[in-house]
């Protein structure tokens, strides 16, 4: 990466008021609104448009419509890069340029950039399929959507993207080893279509905002279907997408594409996991190709601004496809690593995650609820709910001597830095250097182990970043805020599960 190379947010005019799906008046203009909670930018000068007969049917032959981001720093003489960005159903190329930031990065790394309109009336013609596994009945697709045709190679939209590369190679100097495709939401969808097909075409493969149906990645065997062979993929997820909109639909789905590209391309059952803030990573290293899931707290349906950056610097900028058809991963700017150091448990599960391995724990966690009891008449209050873990476990975390008493139910914690820790059953008090400390709960005994809250254990005591979602705690040394897919991941890597 070139950090020389130029690259600069340009100022808008704000229109909040504006709640159209795609406003028109972006076109061409310096108006900026809010979509999906994520910002566009102003129309960016070097955009421009392009048609021509793309796709011919012999029935409705009309010219296709695409746009184009060449950066100042562009060099015929040079290889560049290719990046195809299929926007979302109901909306244009030009849409996912100013709802993006491809064209940003584009200006600073100096690849070009392609966003091509759907062929028909902004929505691409994908299969629909069912969100299981077991079923192919078609839902009910919106009447302005057209249906895909069975055969690929007769799909309008398959054909588009296939010529449009050719063209801009015939255009510009394009790098063939270097070519890549991104798609937001039924973009997401094509984009996934266009990899199992004509995969070995691309260097990778990303998309946003919207999974394949499942019943299209596997046959009634349970067998993956794939005509195009190992593909470097990235998936990114917002948390409160959707789609479908029941959770547990949902979360199922998102298993199952993991699932597919990481058969597909051969990958470790266990991802480096690393989280920062509200961007939850899950780094796959396959034999044939890796695989990347993100997932974005509190993030609604669509795409990040910075998720293009995000694409490229983790992942497209360091790949390429050789002429023998094998992918290249070279070093890129952004090591795809897991967190340095990092704690994960799940209740009702005995293993933990530390040290970016599953590890046992002497029994399993389980979440303590903190009751209030108030009033004469036996009345309570809820005042918190807790992930109970036990203290053997965070003395085998912090390398601390543990010792117990009273057949565990007293237990005293040496920690590496000198200070010496005490916990007893039943008590919401731990002695810290002869200090009596009030924890979030009392201290539960139960399978001969005493347990107490990870959460207050690693605030209190190590000043560690820990966020909590669902039945799963994830610490940190840094902050952090684990999201809902993430969680589910690691609750079921914790609990035995093949992803």
């Amino acid at each position: 990466m070139d950090m020389n190379m130029d690259m600069k947010l340009y100022p808008g005019e704000p229109d909040d008021a504006n709640r159209d799906y795609l406003p028109e008046q972006l076109k061409g203009t310096r108006i900026v609104v809010n979509e999906n909670g994520n910002n566009s930018q102003p129309y960016p000068v070097r955009l421009t448009e392009h048609h021509s007969l793309l796709v011919s049917n012999n029935v409705n032959d009309k010219e296709d419509e695409w746009y184009e981001y060449v950066p100042a720093s562009y060099n015929p003489a040079v290889k560049t890069p290719l990046v195809i960005s299929l926007h979302g159903g109901m909306m244009t190329g030009w849409g996912q340029a100013v709802y993006t930031s491809w064209t940003l990065a584009a200006e600073r790394d100096g690849f070009i950039v392609v966003f091509p309109n759907a062929h028909l009336d902004r929505f691409w013609q994908v299969h629909w399929g069912d969100w299981h596994r077991t079923s192919a009945a078609e839902p009910d697709i919106p009447p302005e959507v057209t249906p895909a045709p069975e055969n690929i190679s007769d799909n309008p939209d398959v054909i588009l993207i296939l010529n449009l590369i050719e063209r801009m190679k015939k255009t510009y100097h394009i790098d063939p080893e270097r070519i890549f495709m991104q798609g937001m939401s039924m973009g997401n969808m094509m984009t996934s279509l266009f990899a199992r097909h004509y995969g070995h075409l691309l260097a990778g493969a990303a998309g946003s905002g919207c999974f394949t149906f499942p019943s299209l990645l596997y046959d009634q065997d349970g067998d993956i279907v794939n005509e195009g062979g190992p593909l470097p993929f990235w998936q990114s997820m917002p948390e409160l997408n959707q789609i479908p909109e029941n959770r547990s639909d949902e979360l199922t789905a998102c298993r199952d594409n993991l699932h597919y590209w990481q058969q597909l391309n051969r990958c470790e059952q266990l991802p480096a996991i690393r989280i920062e803030g509200e961007h939850n990573w899950a780094f796959y290293k396959g034999k044939q190709a890796d695989l990347v899931f993100l997932d974005i707290k509190n993030r609604d349906h669509g795409q990040t601004f910075d998720d293009a950056f995000l694409v490229w610097d983790y992942f497209f900028s360091g790949l390429s496809r050789k002429p023998d058809g094998s992918v290249c991963s070279d070093p890129t700017m952004l090591t795809r690593s897991g967190d340095a150091w990092a704690v994960a448990v799940s209740a009702g599960c005995s293993h933990a995650w530390f040290g970016n391995q599953v590890i046992e724990m002497a029994a399993a966690a389980f979440k303590q609820t903190k009751l209030k009891y108030h009033g004469l008449e036996g009345g309570e209050k809820v005042r918190g709910e807790y992930l109970c873990v036990p203290l053997s476990f965070l003395a085998q975390v912090f390398d601390a001597a543990y010792q117990s008493e009273h057949d565990g139910q007293s237990v005293t914690l040496s920690l590496a830095d000198g200070r010496q820790t005490q916990f007893a059953r039943g008590s919401i008090g731990c002695v810290i250097d002869r200090q009596l400390k009030a924890m979030y709960c009392e201290a539960v005994y139960q399978d001969h182990e005493l347990y107490v809250s990870i959460e207050w254990f690693m605030r209190a005591l190590f000043n560690y970043h820990v966020s909590s979602c669902g039945d799963v705690v994830y610490v940190t040394d840094h902050y952090n805020e684990l999201s809902a897919f993430m969680a589910d991941l690691i609750h079921d890597i914790l609990d035995g599960k093949q992803i």
